[in-house]
């Protein structure tokens, strides 16, 4: 039961012991570039660990929600943002009740998920979606077996996402923007979401 990352209480344990590799300390050049490219919008951060991202947004003038079903991941980005503690929740991504986003920002959510939970999450993302609006982030493509973090093929991210999104943006990180775990295997993608 420990060893399952579709449980809050794997992760709690990692937060708390500070066993957090993912944790790039900060928010990536890419994004910060790329979110000066957009007019502000209402955006999801699923997963959202210690909540960098979260400041970036709401300093651009975004309406953000981010969540975490880990109560110890809450506490660490109610932490760090202070003030804007108050934008992140503690909210399981499969149940909570929301209207639609324009953008769901990811960021190592997909690969924390157990591959069981993928048809799920590609399913959830287009009802969180709204028509017309973006999934877009850092996707980890990798075919380890092993994990979190589980790396997904880019066929197989496209098999999840092609009925409801198309690909419209796709670029390399460079290898320095990225932390140790995912360098030279991260990917930008933008999946716009059928009308």
């Amino acid at each position: 039961m420990g060893q399952d990352s579709s449980r809050p209480d794997f992760w709690d344990t990692r937060f708390r012991g500070g066993v957090t590799p993912w944790d790039a300390g900060g928010v990536p050049l890419f994004l910060k570039n790329w979110i000066e490219t957009r007019s502000p919008c209402r955006v999801l951060i699923p997963g959202c660990g210690s909540g960098y991202e979260v400041r970036l947004f709401a300093g651009h003038g975004d309406e953000v929600l981010a969540i975490d079903f880990s109560a110890a991941a809450v506490e660490a980005a109610k932490k760090e943002l202070g003030e804007l503690g108050r934008l992140v929740a503690q909210q399981d991504f499969f149940r909570f009740e929301a209207k639609p986003f324009d953008l769901i920002y990811e960021r190592a959510f997909l690969c924390a998920l157990p591959r069981r939970l993928w048809p799920q999450w590609a399913g959830r993302v287009a009802e969180l979606v709204r028509p017309g609006g973006e999934l877009a982030g850092f996707f980890f493509l990798d075919d380890n077996e092993k994990g979190p973090p589980f790396g997904i093929a880019p066929h197989a991210l496209g098999a999840l996402l092609e009925n409801q999104f198309t690909l419209s943006e796709e670029r390399p990180i460079p290898p320095e923007q990225s932390i140790p775990v995912f360098r030279r295997k991260e990917v930008w993608q933008v999946w716009r979401r059928k009308l």
